[in-house]
């Protein structure tokens, strides 16, 4: 049988035999192909004349193990991309996450509240009727004329109160014409007195929030409170909405998605269950959980590689969980620290607030556990598809080299993120000059030591786990030869026609 002929590629390579030159040629696209029958570095199909073809003195770039009657060498690494994950994986893999998503499913079932029990406002912070308000008229007049006293202070003025006394006597007050915009009263003014040491100046047209006290006099129920910023946080959301599309086109459209089921997760979900009385550490594993598993597998795809960094993220808030437990307990934290949590507490007394406090540092930790895992469970994926004979070992040790400089990087990034929430309280220390232990010792400082702790030792332990997990996964699964034959046959027919696919696995 006549072999038909076809253009040649490129000068030949030292060594290869007359037929080599036809067989290559059968592949369209005219790719170099390296020793290992590896194109760009990577395991692509080029192979289409391998099982068929039986060249008896080739080189052994044939598909399938194809050994000729001249018989090519005992191993080829021309079978195009990895197989994907054999059925028998897929099915253990699903025996462990199926159960565990179905626990999920009925955890939210259970727990799902029906809403915020309502409680009788207080009036004291947050707990405010509020509406929105516009600055419509700003005029300066004396400090004198509208304080009460009138009298010039005599104090000190080196200190702070004595310095605010004399600014608020002797300085220029401005006073403020605000109309309400929504509400019963709307179309409704009042005025209110900017003093000149306030940090929040009013200006001509600024939008405001005014808060709402009912049961005051009627030219004392509305009071600034806040400035309108929706405007600004609107425009900046868009800008990051669309520079997430931009660059990261669908994959960058579906994490945007999952961010929102993530907040509604929290809005619908974890709170109001929490202040409904359940447990907010199982609010926090269940709601976690459910974020985990949408937002993976909705950015990432439902594939092999997916369900493995769901489980390193799984083992690691399982550690991050009895961590964060046992040394919150150990260091009696109690979680009621500051004006918010005692709000929390006073307004619904049954709520677990160190609970709380373990269910904030397992869904803060979340976040960046999920790009660890499916980092690390990338890397790892493409080690094996750029060498297939490494085994596991190989993987691993090349994995965690790779993990070792993601270690330090989000580890870094954590602490600084916690240190720079709380750098007015940091600075407030300093000013007091208390030592490191004093203030490391303080229930406020405290709680954020352990948040960041505990949530870094979840972070590190997360890159070994989700490394061996990966590591295992895909040296373990070696397909049957025919199963190998029927890839390297439909990768042949992809480079046929024109280009070699790389397989979703």
């Amino acid at each position: 049988m006549t072999t038909p002929q076809h253009p040649s590629f490129p000068p030949r390579r030292p060594g290869r035999g007359p037929h080599a030159e036809e067989g290559d040629g059968r592949a369209v696209g005219h790719v170099p192909v390296d020793a290992h029958g590896t194109r760009d570095g990577r395991h692509e199909a080029d192979h289409g004349h391998g099982a068929g073809s039986g060249h008896g003195a080739g080189s052994g770039h044939g598909a399938g193990d194809s050994h000729g009657a001249g018989g090519g060498h005992g191993h080829s690494h021309g079978h195009g991309p990895a197989a994907p994950v054999s059925r028998h994986l897929r099915k253990v893999i699903a025996a462990i996450l199926i159960p565990f998503a179905a626990a999920v499913v009925v955890g939210l079932a259970v727990l799902w509240p029906g809403g915020a029990p309502p409680h009788e406002r207080t009036g004291v912070g947050f707990d405010r009727q509020t509406q929105q308000a516009t600055v419509t008229k700003v005029v300066e007049l004396s400090c004198q004329s509208v304080n009460a006293s009138g009298g010039t202070p005599t104090g000190d003025t080196s200190t702070a109160e004595g310095s605010s006394a004399v600014q608020q006597a002797e300085g220029e007050c401005k006073r403020a014409t605000i109309r309400v915009d929504t509400g019963d009263d709307k179309g409704r003014t009042f005025d209110e007195i900017v003093q000149p040491d306030q940090s929040r100046q009013l200006h001509e047209g600024q939008k405001v929030v005014v808060a709402y006290e009912p049961s005051a006099p009627k030219d004392l129920q509305y009071s600034v409170t806040d400035i309108n910023r929706r405007l600004p946080l609107a425009l900046l959301a868009g800008i990051f909405a669309l520079a997430v599309v931009v660059v990261g086109r669908l994959r960058g459209l579906m994490a945007l998605v999952s961010l929102a089921i993530s907040f509604l997760l929290l809005n619908f979900f974890i709170l109001p269950a929490i202040l409904q009385g359940s447990n907010p550490l199982v609010v926090a594993v269940i709601g976690s959980s459910a974020i985990m598993l949408i937002a993976l597998y909705l950015c990432h795809g439902l594939s092999a590689r997916t369900s493995v960094a769901v489980l390193g993220t799984l083992i690691s808030l399982l550690l991050i969980g009895v961590l964060g437990s046992l040394f919150i307990g150990w260091a009696a934290l109690t979680g009621n620290t500051d004006d918010n949590t005692g709000l929390i507490h006073g307004l619904y007394p049954s709520i677990d607030m160190s609970g709380l406090l373990l269910a904030g540092v397992i869904i803060g930790s979340l976040g960046v556990l999920d790009d660890v895992t499916v980092t690390q469970t990338s890397a790892v994926w493409e080690l094996h598809e750029a060498n297939p004979t490494m085994g596991w070992r190989g993987l691993y040790r090349a994995g965690i080299r790779i993990g070792r400089d993601h270690i330090a990087s989000v580890v870094n990034t954590l602490v600084l993120a916690y240190a720079g929430a709380a750098l007015p309280l940091l600075l407030l220390f300093s000013i007091a000059q208390s030592g490191v232990g004093t203030v490391a010792n303080s229930e406020l400082v405290a709680e954020e030591i352990v948040r960041t702790l505990v949530g870094s030792i979840g972070l590190v332990a997360s890159v070994p786990v989700t490394t061996a997990l990966a590591a295992l996964v895909v040296s373990a699964d070696r397909p049957a030869q025919g199963q190998g034959t029927a890839a390297g046959a439909g990768a042949g027919a992809s480079a046929r026609g024109g280009r070699g696919r790389r397989r979703k696995r």
